[in-house]
């Protein structure tokens, strides 16, 4: 008889090898051109589009992260419940004329468009090097969230430096083979896992546990009411200030319209009707959260408790009894939610690093820059993968300060696309501005007053300075400004 953790291990085996294969046979149907690596040939349909920008939105730090801080922070958790259907909505218009304008001038990437209308190769640089800066504590996320569930489940057999080898291991083969195609498509197959594992779990365990959700809830109000009352707690057991759980949300939502990987996704959509249609229904998707926030209170009145936070959903899993299918298909479940946002992660990196950082600069052929994109996802995964074998910080505080940076992209791209006496000096002296106070205030949280988040401290100093500096300068010509301000879907 094959003993517990050797099934577990096969079912872990058998959902990578099925993801993997999918990966592979999306990718046959897109062009060999940069267009079809980066923006799937424009291609992509209602469907796709759903679980792109679901499963891409919660990953690792939903499935894990979220339920950490339920148990450790219980209602300050709730912040990520509200930020997505906020961040999101600005889409419903923002969109189509993203695509409008990518199928206009042939845009592939944020930056493009906004170098489009601002013509710099500094600006693109910078979009660039930012994007980086971002897009790696992000990435680190996800492969230290793989990880976190191979140990835990495997009871240390496969430590977290080796899980998330394995998971992000086959995410670079299926990425390099076949871009943007193999990450809608994986992304699909995962968006459905991850809602079914989600909600099975989150009935069940306070079942399992209290007798019910309204019990557990009972409970949890008769011995820890300071976890259920706004706005939670901090990581060191304090209340969390008003100031910074509402600038976290405020933050949030702008960084998630913002958010390169998910800008770009714009420019895969086959239609405008597509597009919105996405944006309607997301909030559907954010429902995954709700299981995912039950599972992590189930946890804290359990008599014993997992040496980190973040590994209370595993912690209770393997300590629930249950059979050793059920736990490889939660495994399989959280791999999900890691890989489905990991691999947008670093198929973007890539493409933005090349169409934004180095096509300003040195102009390559087609074929040159598929080759570079390759070769920066593999590069850009290994500096994630250092990052994460780091357990310094939660995986929802490392979320929290990639998105000091993205806020920063707010201000620019409404420029380019609603505003005419926006000019190219302003929005690259409000970014520099903008992105450095974020960045400060990172390093010395300390100084922030009442607690706000660095990046509203950031749009601040960004806002006035971009727009001092566009209205002490000389307009753009009319014509160009007109190609941009007055495209319609």
């Amino acid at each position: 008889m094959m003993d517990r953790s050797g099934l577990i291990t096969i079912i872990i085996l058998a959902y990578l090898a099925i993801t993997l294969a999918v990966g592979l046979v999306a990718g046959r149907r897109a062009s060999r051109s940069v267009q079809g690596f980066v923006a799937g040939d424009r291609d992509f349909g209602l469907l796709i589009m759903y679980f792109i920008t679901g499963a891409t939105v919660f990953s690792a730090f939903a499935f894990l992260g979220g339920p950490g801080w339920a148990y450790s922070r219980g209602a300050a958790a709730f912040y990520i419940l509200t930020y997505g259907v906020l961040g999101m909505a600005p889409w419903y218009a923002m969109a189509p004329r993203v695509a409008a304008l990518g199928r206009r001038f042939g845009f592939v990437t944020q930056a493009q468009l906004l170098v489009g209308r601002f013509p710099s190769k500094w600006l693109s640089l910078l979009m660039a090097i930012l994007t980086l800066a971002a897009f790696v504590p992000y990435i680190t996320i996800q492969m230290r969230g793989a990880g976190i569930v191979m140990e835990a489940v495997t009871d240390g057999a496969i430590p977290l430096w080796a899980g998330a080898a394995v998971a992000y291991g086959i995410v670079l083969v299926y990425v390099l083979a076949s871009g943007v195609s193999a990450i809608g498509w994986t992304n699909t197959l995962q968006g459905v896992f991850m809602l079914v594992i989600a909600w099975a779990l989150g009935i069940y365990l306070p079942h399992r546990l209290y007798g019910g959700v309204g019990p557990m809830f009972e409970q949890i109000l008769a011995e820890r009411p300071e976890l259920l009352s706004l706005p939670g707690l901090t990581g060191d057991g304090d209340p969390w200030t008003w100031g910074g759980y509402s600038t976290a949300i405020l933050a949030s939502a702008i960084g998630l319209t913002m958010w390169p990987h998910l800008f770009m996704k714009a420019f895969t959509a086959r239609d405008d009707r597509t597009m919105r249609r996405t944006v309607v229904l997301f909030p559907t998707f954010q429902l995954f959260l709700i299981p995912v926030f039950l599972i992590g209170f189930a946890g804290v009145l359990f008599p014993e408790a997992p040496d980190q936070p973040d590994f209370i959903l595993p912690f209770l899993i393997l300590r629930s009894e249950l059979p050793a299918l059920v736990v490889g298909l939660f495994c399989a479940g959280a791999l999900s939610a890691s890989m489905s946002t990991g691999d947008a992660l670093l198929h973007a990196a890539a493409s933005i690093t090349v169409a934004d950082g180095v096509q300003p600069v040195r102009r390559l052929s087609d074929q040159a820059q598929r080759t570079l994109m390759r070769v920066l996802v593999v590069v850009v995964g290994a500096a994630a993968y250092i990052f994460a074998l780091n357990e310094e910080f939660s995986l929802v505080e490392l979320l929290l300060a990639s998105y000091g940076i993205i806020c920063q992209f707010m201000p620019a791209l409404l420029s380019a696309m609603y505003w005419r006496r926006a000019t190219t000096a302003g929005v690259l002296s409000g970014l520099l501005a903008g992105s450095a106070v974020s960045v400060f205030f990172f390093l010395s949280p300390d100084l922030k007053p009442f607690g706000v988040h660095e990046g509203i401290l950031g749009l601040a100093l960004h806002l006035p300075v971009l727009i001092g500096v566009s209205l002490a300068g000389r307009p753009q010509e009319a014509e160009h400004v007109a190609g941009y301000v007055d495209v319609r879907a």
